[in-house]
């Protein structure tokens, strides 16, 4: 009963001055959940779906991103178990890779409540613009590095080494802040420093966001203002796209899987630049 009546006053305030939220904006909400549940699966940068949509319904900007933060998780999960088979034998890589990942998101979910919302418009665009032109090079940088690794008689590491933890905890900084776009940044960066295929890596990369988004989403919970009624639809829809998005997904080539990185991240700087 307490839940319900959370939910209900939640509810109310969902859009401001307006009594209650309307259906057709309930299923807007949820709609858009289940559109990014699929799209972050497969390549990330569903965020860009939620999070307009909630500002449409009157959302103040942080309440919206604390909110989408909270709902996105179980399409996270959903999607990193759509991709199971390819975690196989990653399970050593992930826990490392997931250390960087919890300590990068929370201090984003921190630099969220602290900093003002402008901080990081001009830092954000540059920095997934950079993200693709890496992804774009990364067949010819991979081959690059192997053609070094013959000569000097080297060998990859199956970790990437400190620079790709660096890396990967940076941009769960900025996932933790806005997870618009994050799982683009670390394609780009475990394509260019590990030996892997897109697809094994796409599943790793499901496992950084969902350990970013839960705990971003639990240092929220008690530390921020959020929308249950938002929470709910938002999950609701996730958890129903993210399954969809690992089986689409999982039958991609990699130059397919490629230009759709590039596509939604070019239009993930379009929509960055507009704000």
């Amino acid at each position: 009963m307490a839940l319900a009546r959370r939910l209900a006053w939640h509810g109310r305030r969902f859009r401001e001055g307006r009594d209650s939220v309307t259906p057709w904006e309930m299923l807007a909400v949820f709609a858009a959940g289940a559109g990014a549940g699929a799209v972050n699966t497969v390549v990330g940068s569903g965020s860009l779906i939620t999070f307009p949509v909630l500002l449409a319904t009157g959302m103040p900007p942080v309440t919206a991103a604390v909110s989408n933060t909270l709902g996105v998780i179980p399409g996270s999960i959903s999607g990193a178990i759509g991709y199971r088979t390819e975690l196989s034998g990653q399970s050593r890589r992930i826990l490392k890779m997931s250390v960087g990942a919890l300590l990068g998101g929370l201090t984003g979910a921190t630099l969220l409540l602290a900093l003002p919302a402008t901080a990081f418009e001009k830092i954000v665009p540059a920095l997934v613009g950079l993200a693709l032109v890496l992804v774009i090079l990364q067949p010819r940088i991979s081959k690059s590095v192997r053609r070094r690794r013959e000569r000097t008689g080297g060998s990859a590491r199956p970790d990437g080494g400190p620079l790709l933890f660096t890396g990967l905890t940076l941009a769960s900084v900025y996932g933790g802040y806005f997870p618009a776009a994050q799982g683009i940044i670390y394609m780009s960066l475990m394509g260019v420093l590990l030996d892997e295929t897109l697809q094994r890596l796409n599943a790793v990369k499901n496992i950084l966001v969902a350990v970013v988004n839960a705990v971003a989403a639990l240092f929220f919970l008690f530390s921020a203002d959020f929308d249950w009624t938002a929470v709910v639809l938002i999950a609701a829809g996730s958890a129903f796209g993210g399954p969809f998005g690992a089986k689409v997904g999982r039958r991609l080539s990699p130059a397919v899987l490629r230009i759709l990185i590039v596509a939604v991240g070019t239009a993930a700087i379009v929509q960055l630049l507009r704000h």
